[in-house]
């Protein structure tokens, strides 16, 4: 028993190594280098509360990369649930060749984070990219998709949206877990797919709906890859997201207690929202078991 003991530590001694110096200690460290002035050269410099003041007070880059931010999950989350549902819904049914739709659906989410995809997603974009000539086809003139501000966010958005594999696999797995009894229930009382739809289907999703919501709303707080790749943040800061100007910060100007100072408001905007999402669960998610009328 005791030999077991020392076996199973020594399998979780990698998971715990990991987890202190990869998140516990640069977590605690960027707590303490936000109230600091350091720029990686010289010895961090205690400045109290000065980063936060100035990120409220005089930064108007912040405020304008706050709101992008905020404006791109706020359209991304609903969107790619909505998407992913309606794909799911669509691959619940016995199709041919239904593994092979499955497999080409998802793919898109493996690949969609990285780098290449996000140079392909620039050149389908361009001017005289494959978006533009086939709105050229249909007679509609070409669109300026990164460089007019109007066009930049939606753009990137779209690239998000269309890793929805993840989220589409888990509504998949939540489809047909449900109860084919109640299916069966409501067309005998004469409901129709649009009314099984909403008062079953939907119902008993909710679990898998907040699940969903809550892990794409943290991915899409920390989006890096698209925006940096792509427009670089422009045109006019545009697609000016929070990550990329904590990198700016940290990376390229070396203001390190400021970028972490950055971090910390993002991490909190996170929490409060998550924690927001926690307490209105109580009202829409319905959980099987539940005695609540």
């Amino acid at each position: 028993m005791k030999g077991q003991r020392f076996l199973g530590l020594g399998y979780l001694t990698p998971y715990i190594v990991g987890l202190l110096v990869f998140t516990a200690i640069p977590f605690v460290g960027s707590f303490y280098l936000s109230f600091t002035s350091y720029d990686l050269m010289s010895e961090p410099r205690w400045s109290g509360l000065a980063n936060y003041v100035k990120l409220f007070t005089r930064d108007r880059t912040f405020l304008k990369s706050l709101n992008v931010t905020l404006l791109y999950v706020f359209l991304t989350v609903p969107l790619k649930l909505a998407f992913a549902l309606f794909i799911a819904a669509i691959l619940n049914y016995r199709l041919k060749f239904i593994g092979f739709f499955r497999t080409a659906f998802y793919v898109p989410s493996i690949l969609g984070g990285s780098i290449a995809i996000a140079v392909l997603w620039r050149y389908i974009f361009a001017t005289e990219g494959l978006a533009n000539m086939a709105l050229a086809t249909l007679g509609f003139g070409p669109v300026d998709w990164f460089g007019d501000p109007g066009n930049a966010l939606f753009t990137i958005t779209l690239l998000r949206c269309w890793q929805f594999g993840s989220a589409m696999v888990i509504f998949l797995a939540a489809l047909q877990s449900i109860d084919k009894s109640l299916y069966e229930a409501a067309a005998i009382d004469g409901a129709g797919k649009t009314r099984t739809f909403f008062f079953i289907t939907l119902p008993l999703l909710t679990p898998v709906i907040f699940f969903n919501l809550i892990m794409q709303m943290v991915q899409a707080f920390q989006e890096f890859n698209g925006p940096y790749i792509i427009t670089q943040g422009g045109p006019l800061k545009a697609t000016y997201l929070l990550p990329l100007y904590i990198y700016d910060e940290a990376f390229k100007k070396f203001n390190m207690g400021y970028a972490s100072a950055i971090a910390w408001v993002l991490f909190v905007i996170i929490t409060a929202l998550t924690l927001v999402a926690f307490w209105s669960s109580k009202k829409w998610v319905y959980y099987a078991g539940d005695k609540r009328s």
